[in-house]
């Protein structure tokens, strides 16, 4: 969601006092039924992608609602461009257009969210000299040299992962992409449960943690999609570093938003989905 000067934010509930955490919302697991879970998934497309969500009235965005459900959401996000890279491939591109072409898709389904909040992470967290500067970087539009450079790393990134593993096997490269993707989006929420809001005043203000029952219950089955989607292509102990190099991002990542601006918000986790995915291809391509 788009706040007024253009930047993602995340809304959850709960508040934040005077900058520190609150207390996080009390989670039920939920006892729903399957519209109720639908609905979710609907608000999960809305939110993460630009793929039509139905034309019925959408609630509010709440991540407390989302992250239960986002394994389903990435599947339905991921399927565009990881079907567009088994079809150029098995129409006989080669392994570098085939990954072109399915890296600019995902860029247009997902509104290029991954890439506009690393860069103007990097652009603020390392652009600024105070934690009030930092944010004040983040929320303008304008990308500074940190944040250009971001963008063309982490697209030359992934470009280069998907070119390896299609060239090894284009299914492979489908299932272990989309995998990465449904991972990195479920692993990206932990500030939201770790830390508190780090913005004072615009969208995000008074919106405070997300609950770790919603959270661990969506990376639970996040954990069970994607393990499905690797287990034909690599071995256990690719699995296994992977998920290291993973949480390893996820920590990393989080120790320096505490430290430079004092909590999280919606650039940083955007940011840091784009991190733990490359984190994991790069590490699937060294067990393959």
């Amino acid at each position: 969601m788009k706040n007024p000067s253009g930047k993602p934010e995340i809304p959850v509930t709960g508040k934040v006092q005077g900058g520190k955490k609150s207390s996080p919302p009390h989670f039920h697991a939920p006892t729903a039924g399957i519209g109720d879970m639908v609905a979710a998934i609907r608000m999960g497309l809305a939110f993460y992608s630009r793929l039509p969500a139905g034309k019925a009235a959408h609630d509010a965005p709440s991540l407390n609602r989302m992250a239960p459900v986002l394994a389903p959401v990435g599947l339905v996000i991921g399927a565009l461009p990881a079907g567009f890279l088994l079809l150029a491939a098995g129409a006989g591109l080669p392994a570098s257009l085939a990954a072109l072409g399915a890296v600019g898709i995902l860029a247009m389904v997902t509104g290029a969210m991954a890439e506009d909040g690393l860069a103007d992470s990097l652009d603020g967290l390392w652009g600024g000299n105070s934690r009030e500067k930092r944010l004040q970087i983040m929320r303008d539009s304008r990308q500074g040299t940190y944040g250009v450079l971001a963008i063309v790393l982490l697209v030359g990134a992934r470009w280069g992962a998907l070119n390896e593993l299609v060239a090894l096997s284009p299914s492979r490269a489908a299932a272990l992409w989309m995998a990465a993707q449904i991972v990195a989006r479920q692993a990206a929420l932990w500030l939201a449960v770790s830390l508190p809001v780090a913005r004072t005043n615009g969208a995000a203000h008074g919106a405070g943690q997300l609950a770790a029952g919603a959270f661990w219950q969506g990376m639970v089955l996040a954990g069970i999609v994607a393990i499905a989607l690797a287990v034909p292509f690599l071995p256990p102990a690719g699995i296994f570093w992977a998920g290291c190099a993973g949480a390893l991002s996820v920590f990393g990542w989080r120790k320096i938003c505490q430290r430079k601006i004092g909590g999280y918000s919606g650039d940083v986790i955007g940011g840091l989905q784009g991190l733990v995915e490359i984190a994991l291809l790069w590490t699937f391509i060294l067990f393959i």
